[in-house]
């Protein structure tokens, strides 16, 4: 069998006259338009298209298997195998096809923050537009620190091979492919950026707990008296819009991490959804797209080129990346202390969880293993409409270790550093997705500020009969009978059939955490049937 000590195949070929390293932004969006990648926008920004891919595909991932990993990983549907052999003899293939192109560009940079825990990084690129996304994502080295930069994981980036599945051992002309033996990733066949992102917060997920880190799919913010609140959420849920909050800094919107230091950012930039995105409902992602950002499969209006946010016949899942200096109130370095509050956002499309209610201990142990939401339109191929789904620690597809790692090592800072636990609902009320509305985001922003001024510490509470949820009865700027679901909905008898549904649904999904221990089972809905 071949072997990579072909690192030196890789860099070799990133030593030829028609490699580009580390180019400025000004030079990428040069070469961006040059080369006809992507539109320049009214604001500055580059818009590019994605073609078939406008989201992740989940099915073409793998994780090589090998001594490194075999042990560790947790092998199923989500960390699909694939031999260390047949991912060797695809790389050579895509540095082959890399190697007959007139251009490639190069990213160096970081990822963390935190310079205990940051793991150095180099991007390879087919599209400028596409290093140009991994330049304002990840973070940016100084000039000193890119002298000095030797990377300990390479992604190589190759849209335009497509892979054949009854040579490449493939389930498409697409793949995303891990190995952490030698430290590689490979992507080729989709030109959805996300997957450049993603595969390097799946490497950190693999790494950082080693280190007693846990790595955590979430945005996280800093107030005025150095409370740190944390965000978790899969896509769509409102990580990126809640934690963007002119009251409070940002520390980032998506990735971050927990050292016995506090937290830090994985990123150096946000990738926001901008599906219905306007100026006056969120300013600062609004005004944070402009010169050096990039728009994914955002439609422009002819002529003024001005960004069509309310368009979605490419794709729902329409995406903005821009670094985190673009937002106003920010924290740098992005590294703060240790969580006070931490907020587990769903979207549940039945319209039966209460917008927001406190959890215990043990309640947040079974929700974040749990892991509800509807996935939304959009966000993974082949999704057109809201669907329930459970993805352990709000963050499944990323996550290489068993889901029980992490919620351990979760339960263990919540008790440690004492914060507190909401479980907040951004989806629908008064009845499910196509009957009810979506919960008004001036409610949700109330409540989540309710949340961490402590404004819920002596309120009265609701105990839900479905799900065992206490739920404040009273919220500054949000009218009370919002807050019970049951009481938004005309017909009781529907939400109580739709109520204990949901309810089995978890019961269902939590049989596989049955070594979870009995008190975190008990702590789901009390509804069994």
């Amino acid at each position: 069998m071949s072997t990579i000590n072909q690192m030196s195949q890789l860099k070799t070929m990133l030593r030829q006259d028609n490699v580009y390293h580390d180019l400025s932004v000004p030079q990428l969006v040069e070469n961006i338009l040059q080369r006809n990648e992507a539109d320049l926008t009214s604001s500055g920004a580059v818009r590019a298209t994605t073609g078939t891919y406008t989201g992740r595909s989940p099915q073409d991932k793998f994780i090589v298997r090998d001594q490194e990993s075999d042990s560790v990983v947790n092998w199923g549907p989500t960390n699909q195998a694939i031999d260390e052999e047949t991912f060797i003899n695809l790389y050579h293939k895509v540095l082959h096809h890399m190697g007959q192109n007139q251009q490639l560009f190069v990213f160096n940079g970081f990822a963390g923050a935190d310079h205990d825990h940051r793991l150095p990084i180099q991007v390879v690129t087919e599209f400028a537009w596409h290093n140009l996304f991994a330049r304002q994502l990840f973070i940016r080295p100084d000039t000193d620190e890119l002298k000095e930069h030797e990377p300990e994981f390479n992604v190589v980036s190759a849209p335009t091979f497509k892979a054949d599945p009854s040579k490449d051992g493939t389930h498409s002309e697409a793949f995303v492919m891990i190995s952490f033996k030698h430290r590689t990733v490979l992507i080729g066949g989709t030109e959805y950026a996300g997957e450049i992102k993603k595969s390097i917060f799946s490497v950190m997920n693999f790494l950082l707990p080693t280190k007693n880190v846990l790595p955590m799919h979430c945005s996280a913010n800093v107030g005025s008296k150095h409370d740190v609140a944390l965000f978790f959420g899969l896509s769509g849920t409102g990580k990126t819009t809640l934690s963007a909050d002119e009251h409070r800094r940002l520390i980032g919107d998506d990735e971050h991490a927990w050292s016995d230091h506090g937290v830090f950012n994985i990123e150096g930039g946000c990738y926001a959804k901008c599906i219905n995105l306007s100026q006056e409902k969120e300013p600062q992602i609004y005004n944070a797209i402009r010169f050096g950002s990039v728009l994914e499969n955002v439609n422009l209006t002819e002529g003024t080129r001005e960004p069509d946010f309310d368009d979605t016949s490419l794709t729902e899942n329409t995406r903005a990346a821009y670094p985190i200096q673009n937002i106003d109130h920010i924290i740098q370095p992005s590294i703060a202390g240790h969580p006070n509050t931490i907020i587990f956002l769903t979207a549940d499309a039945t319209g039966v969880l209460p917008p927001i209610s406190k959890l215990t201990k043990e309640q947040a142990m079974y929700h974040f293993l749990s892991g509800y939401t509807s996935k939304l339109a959009g966000t993974e191929r082949g999704v057109t409409s809201p669907q329930a789904t459970f993805s352990a620690c709000f963050g499944a597809p990323f996550l290489p270790l068993p889901p029980a790692t992490y919620a351990e090592m979760l339960g263990e800072k919540i008790d440690q550093y004492d914060s507190q636990v909401y479980l907040v609902n951004t989806g629908w009320t008064g009845g499910p997705y196509g009957e009810g509305k979506r919960m008004k985001l001036s409610y949700t922003r109330a409540m989540v500020q309710a949340a961490l001024e402590g404004a819920f510490d002596h309120v009265e509470t609701h105990q839900d009969p479905f799900f065992g949820l206490h739920i404040p009865l009273q919220c500054p700027g949000v009218p009370d009978e919002v807050l019970i679901p049951r009481q938004t909905w005309e017909d009781r008898v529907a939400y109580d059939q739709s109520a204990s549904q949901l309810a089995m649904k978890f019961h269902e999904n939590f049989k596989q955490f049955r070594h979870a221990g009995e008190n975190i089972a008990q702590a789901g809905p009390c509804y069994k049937g």
